[in-house]
């Protein structure tokens, strides 16, 4: 039977909260659409994150600094239709928080009025504790991201492992001992030391989930078109390819262009 036709019940954050005291490990996949959101949730995934990154993997950009925050609330509002237990959360989009409090509280409203998405994610630490704050008080969950924060690229100049150092390192602790005490529900911690996010998830009492931070965290996420293998150019250390999907429909691809060619497709049984 599949998630869809029981009726499951839905991923709130107070459920995340309840499965770390469990310790139970969160799951959580990027999704841009509505058809690969619906099987993303009824595979039974916790987290579907509609991350920026549908800037490099659906619109081809170098960065995640391109993509509006329209066309967020598209792939956002997409995933929403499909989706009937996953908990949804929204990426804002560079240039919809940064340094504007009053801005951050009118993006994160239009994300949630607009799409139906549960919960906005933003990346940094203390410099936007004032824009997370106002988020907060309209009722909007905010789960945090620390560590490598892509929509600062131009920043790092480099997507190297982050806090490998200890003043960096000791930054992210305060960081997200801050955004606990904010009152975001989660945290991503991306591409950190092993041992470093293993402290975090320890020190604090919110959920956080790792993506290139080792298996001492409280979950996963990964991007849907690294982990399906239909990127064949980004091969980093912590992504595991569950499928070969590049492989698989360039065969079917060609091999429909050969039937078409030979006029095999469509036969007599594929005709009216």
């Amino acid at each position: 039977m599949s998630v869809h036709a029981s009726s499951p019940k839905k991923i709130t954050t107070h459920t995340l909260q309840e499965m770390k005291q469990n310790g139970q490990k969160i799951s959580m996949l990027t999704a841009y659409d509505y058809s690969m959101a619906r099987i993303v949730d009824e595979a039974g995934i916790d987290v579907i994150l509609v991350g920026d990154s549908a800037s490099n993997v659906m619109a081809g950009h170098e960065t995640t600094l391109p993509i509006t925050l329209d066309q967020m609330i598209y792939h956002a509002s997409s995933v929403v239709r499909a989706v009937q237990r996953s908990l949804v959360v929204v990426d804002m989009p560079f240039g919809s928080y940064q340094g504007n409090s009053k801005e951050a509280l009118s993006s994160a409203i239009k994300i949630m009025k607009e799409s139906g998405g549960h919960a906005v994610k933003m990346e940094g630490g203390q410099e936007i504790l004032e824009s997370i704050r106002r988020i907060l008080t309209a009722g909007i969950p905010v789960m945090g991201h620390l560590g490598l924060t892509p929509q600062s690229i131009y920043k790092f100049g480099t997507y190297v492992v982050r806090a490998k150092e200890e003043e960096e390192a000791a930054r992210l602790i305060a960081d997200a001992k801050a955004l606990e005490e904010v009152g975001c529900f989660a945290i991503v911690l991306e591409k950190i030391p092993a041992d470093l996010a293993a402290r975090v998830a320890q020190m604090v009492q919110i959920p956080v989930i790792g993506i290139g931070a080792g298996a001492g965290v409280d979950g996963q996420v990964l991007v849907i078109h690294d982990m399906l293998g239909i990127n064949n150019e980004f091969n980093p250390r912590f992504l595991r390819k569950y499928n070969n999907l590049h492989a698989h429909m360039l065969q079917a691809f060609q091999d429909y262009k050969a039937d078409v060619q030979s006029g095999d497709f469509p036969n007599v049984s594929e005709s009216y």
